[in-house]
């Protein structure tokens, strides 16, 4: 897979991550407003990272994604956010 091709296929991941996102039901530990602004940092990522790959730079926007994609992760790891990535449901 070509660097152009991977950092399409993790921008389209974020996207439908990004589309999806909801507060989970049960959270204990951040405030709601903290977790969106988490959310609101990884949308700013994926905006760049879309910005980036238009440019060309590549490597910035895998980076970009990459950072969207952890902030996303993370937060759902913790049970604060529910979506699926796209990835694990072609697996299954």
């Amino acid at each position: 897979m070509t660097l152009e091709e991977l950092t399409a296929k993790y921008i389209k991941s974020c996207e439908k991550a990004v589309a999806e996102v909801k507060l989970a039901q049960d959270i204990v530990v951040l405030d709601e407003d903290k977790i969106k602004s988490i959310i609101e940092s990884a949308k700013q990522y994926l905006s760049d990272a879309k910005y980036y790959q238009n440019k060309n730079q590549l490597e910035k926007s895998l980076a970009s994604v990459a950072y969207c994609e952890g902030l996303l992760d993370a937060l759902r790891l913790l049970g604060m956010v529910e979506f699926t990535w796209p990835h694990i449901k072609e697996r299954q």
